[in-house]
């Protein structure tokens, strides 16, 4: 079995490629809502051939996306250079979780993909941090079941905000300050962004523990999630293979139920 698994962000879109025992190939790129069928078909085309792959070598699909226009353009790769019918993430899926929220179907793809691929490596209850366009705080129950949690605007987000908004503020690249107090605009900059959403973490991860009452592992993910390594120990661990391993779980029990 060869699988295609696409996981698309606000940001970036990520293609992986797993052979049935590891995951052999990644990319990503650029989310663009328009980018049609072809247009990713041409760009994935080349890469799998530096990797001595082809799509006719693909037998398997399956799609999570936050960006519902790209859905359409995604399938349609899947379909008509794959000869395959993809599977989506909330077209049905079994979870194998239960999702405990007011409105289940409200619970964004990834925020699950990732609750699945976390229950299935870490015992007890946890705390999920997502770090991308926008920063989500996601509890699972030690059952697996999805309970909830907050969402924050993403540090890069942050970031355009300031500079878009305040016309004396540069455009600048995300890095851990050495000092907090900055001594220029962009070391200020840089200061405020990164120390405040440690404090966001720190701050955020009391509260959630002191209202759920119970111990829980802490989980960092996420494209910018590496950036917090070092800064705080409020995060236990740094997994950035919980969505993908939340995708392949889910196409194998998916698939294990249509072939049952």
């Amino acid at each position: 079995m060869m699988l295609l698994a696409i996981e698309q962000g606000n940001t970036n879109t990520l293609f992986a490629i797993h052979d049935g025992t590891d995951w052999i190939a990644q990319w990503r790129t650029a989310t663009e809502a328009s980018r049609t069928a072809d247009e990713y078909a041409v760009w994935l085309n080349q890469l799998l051939h530096m990797r001595g792959l082809a799509f006719d070598s693909l037998d398997g699909c399956i799609i999570s996306s936050v960006v519902p226009q790209s859905i359409f353009n995604l399938r349609n790769l899947s379909r008509r250079y794959m000869n395959v019918e993809p599977l989506v993430v909330g077209d049905n899926t079994d979870l194998g979780m239960q999702v405990r929220i007011t409105k289940p179907t409200e619970a964004g793809a990834d925020r699950l993909v990732n609750a699945v691929g976390a229950h299935l490596v870490y015992p007890g209850d946890l705390l999920l941090i997502d770090s991308g366009t926008a920063t989500t705080f996601d509890v699972v129950a030690a059952d697996g079941a999805f309970e909830g949690g907050l969402i924050a605007p993403g540090i890069n987000l942050s970031l355009q905000a300031l500079h878009e908004a305040a016309a004396k503020l540069p455009r600048i690249a995300i890095q851990r300050p050495e000092r907090v107090i900055g001594k220029d605009t962009v070391t200020a900059m840089q200061s405020g962004v990164f120390w405040g959403y440690v404090s966001l973490i720190e701050g955020l991860v009391a509260r959630i523990k002191a209202e759920w009452g119970a111990p829980m592992t802490v989980i960092g993910t996420g494209g910018v999630a590496s950036l917090f390594e070092g800064a705080t120990t409020s995060i236990d661990r740094f997994d950035p293979d919980l969505t993908i391993r939340g995708l392949l779980e889910i196409w194998r029990r998916n698939t294990h139920l249509k072939d049952a």
